[in-house]
Protein backbone atom coordinates (compact mmCIF):
# COMPACT_ATOMS: atom_id res chain seq x y z
CA UNK A 1 0.00 0.00 0.00
CA UNK A 2 1.49 3.43 -1.27
CA UNK A 3 -0.75 6.24 0.55
CA UNK A 4 -0.56 10.18 -0.43
CA UNK A 5 -1.56 11.75 3.07
CA UNK A 6 -2.89 15.31 2.15
CA UNK A 7 -2.71 18.78 4.57
CA UNK A 8 -4.51 21.68 2.93
CA UNK A 9 -6.61 25.01 3.83
CA UNK A 10 -9.89 25.98 3.60
CA UNK A 11 -10.56 26.78 -0.17
CA UNK A 12 -7.59 24.37 -1.46
CA UNK A 13 -8.87 23.56 -4.71
CA UNK A 14 -8.06 20.46 -6.67
CA UNK A 15 -5.28 22.24 -8.97
CA UNK A 16 -3.73 22.57 -5.21
CA UNK A 17 -4.15 19.15 -4.29
CA UNK A 18 -3.11 17.73 -7.84
CA UNK A 19 -0.08 20.09 -7.58
CA UNK A 20 0.63 18.78 -3.98
CA UNK A 21 0.58 15.59 -5.33
CA UNK A 22 2.76 15.32 -8.23
CA UNK A 23 5.41 17.28 -6.34
CA UNK A 24 5.57 14.69 -3.35
CA UNK A 25 5.18 11.38 -6.17
CA UNK A 26 7.82 12.83 -9.13
CA UNK A 27 9.80 9.46 -8.99
CA UNK A 28 7.68 7.13 -6.70
CA UNK A 29 5.34 4.37 -7.63
CA UNK A 30 2.27 4.64 -7.96
CA UNK A 31 -0.10 5.26 -5.15
CA UNK A 32 -3.21 3.19 -4.07
CA UNK A 33 -4.27 4.78 -1.43
CA UNK A 34 -5.52 8.72 -0.38
CA UNK A 35 -5.43 10.04 3.28
CA UNK A 36 -6.55 13.39 4.83
CA UNK A 37 -7.76 14.42 8.57
CA UNK A 38 -11.56 13.24 9.14
CA UNK A 39 -13.19 16.23 8.86
CA UNK A 40 -11.38 17.51 5.33
CA UNK A 41 -12.51 14.34 3.38
CA UNK A 42 -15.13 16.17 1.15
CA UNK A 43 -12.44 18.08 0.23
CA UNK A 44 -10.67 15.47 -1.03
CA UNK A 45 -13.35 13.62 -3.10
CA UNK A 46 -12.90 15.20 -6.16
CA UNK A 47 -9.07 14.15 -6.40
CA UNK A 48 -10.15 10.71 -5.14
CA UNK A 49 -12.70 10.45 -8.02
CA UNK A 50 -10.59 11.58 -10.81
CA UNK A 51 -7.66 9.10 -9.62
CA UNK A 52 -9.67 6.12 -8.83
CA UNK A 53 -8.84 5.78 -5.58
CA UNK A 54 -10.04 5.06 -1.75
CA UNK A 55 -9.76 7.66 0.58
CA UNK A 56 -9.15 7.45 4.46
CA UNK A 57 -10.41 9.92 7.15
CA UNK A 58 -7.67 10.15 9.92
CA UNK A 59 -8.94 10.91 13.37
CA UNK A 60 -7.59 13.80 15.06
CA UNK A 61 -6.65 11.97 18.09
CA UNK A 62 -4.08 9.72 15.85
CA UNK A 63 -2.59 12.95 14.00
CA UNK A 64 -1.72 13.85 17.64
CA UNK A 65 0.02 11.36 18.60
CA UNK A 66 2.04 10.31 15.02
CA UNK A 67 6.11 11.83 15.09
CA UNK A 68 6.61 13.40 11.69
CA UNK A 69 10.02 14.54 10.75
CA UNK A 70 8.80 17.72 9.54
CA UNK A 71 7.18 20.63 11.42
CA UNK A 72 4.80 23.44 10.76
CA UNK A 73 3.96 26.28 13.51
CA UNK A 74 0.53 26.10 12.02
CA UNK A 75 0.18 22.10 11.60
CA UNK A 76 0.83 22.34 15.31
CA UNK A 77 -1.62 25.07 16.46
CA UNK A 78 -4.22 23.90 14.08
CA UNK A 79 -3.95 19.76 14.57
CA UNK A 80 -1.15 19.04 17.24
CA UNK A 81 1.48 17.43 14.63
CA UNK A 82 4.34 18.69 13.05
CA UNK A 83 2.81 17.91 9.24
CA UNK A 84 -1.06 16.64 9.15
CA UNK A 85 0.00 14.94 5.02
CA UNK A 86 2.77 13.36 6.96
CA UNK A 87 1.00 11.88 9.80
CA UNK A 88 -1.94 11.16 7.63
CA UNK A 89 0.15 9.46 5.14
CA UNK A 90 1.66 7.38 7.96
CA UNK A 91 -1.66 6.31 9.88
CA UNK A 92 -3.74 5.42 6.90
CA UNK A 93 -0.34 3.11 5.65
CA UNK A 94 -0.29 1.23 8.77
CA UNK A 95 1.31 -0.18 11.60
CA UNK A 96 5.57 0.04 10.71
CA UNK A 97 4.80 2.25 7.44
CA UNK A 98 7.67 4.46 6.53
CA UNK A 99 7.53 7.60 4.23
CA UNK A 100 8.93 7.45 0.63
CA UNK A 101 8.70 11.44 0.68
CA UNK A 102 8.19 13.66 3.53
CA UNK A 103 5.31 16.50 2.85
CA UNK A 104 5.66 18.67 -0.34
CA UNK A 105 3.74 22.04 -0.74
CA UNK A 106 2.03 23.36 -3.41
CA UNK A 107 3.20 26.19 -5.28
CA UNK A 108 -0.20 28.37 -3.99
CA UNK A 109 0.66 27.22 -0.89
CA UNK A 110 -2.77 26.18 -0.51
CA UNK A 111 -1.97 22.01 0.11
CA UNK A 112 1.06 19.57 1.40
CA UNK A 113 1.27 15.91 0.51
CA UNK A 114 3.33 13.00 1.56
CA UNK A 115 3.82 9.65 0.83
CA UNK A 116 4.05 6.71 2.90
CA UNK A 117 4.34 3.08 2.28
CA UNK A 118 2.91 0.15 4.19
CA UNK A 119 1.48 -3.46 4.33
CA UNK A 120 -2.19 -2.55 5.58
CA UNK A 121 -4.49 -3.92 2.93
Amino acid sequence: MIVAGFGFRRGAGLASLRAALELAQDGLPPITHLATAIDKTSALVPLAEALGLPMTGIPSASLSTTPTPTSSAASLKARATGSVAEACALVAAGPGARLLRTRHISPDRMASCAIAEGSQP
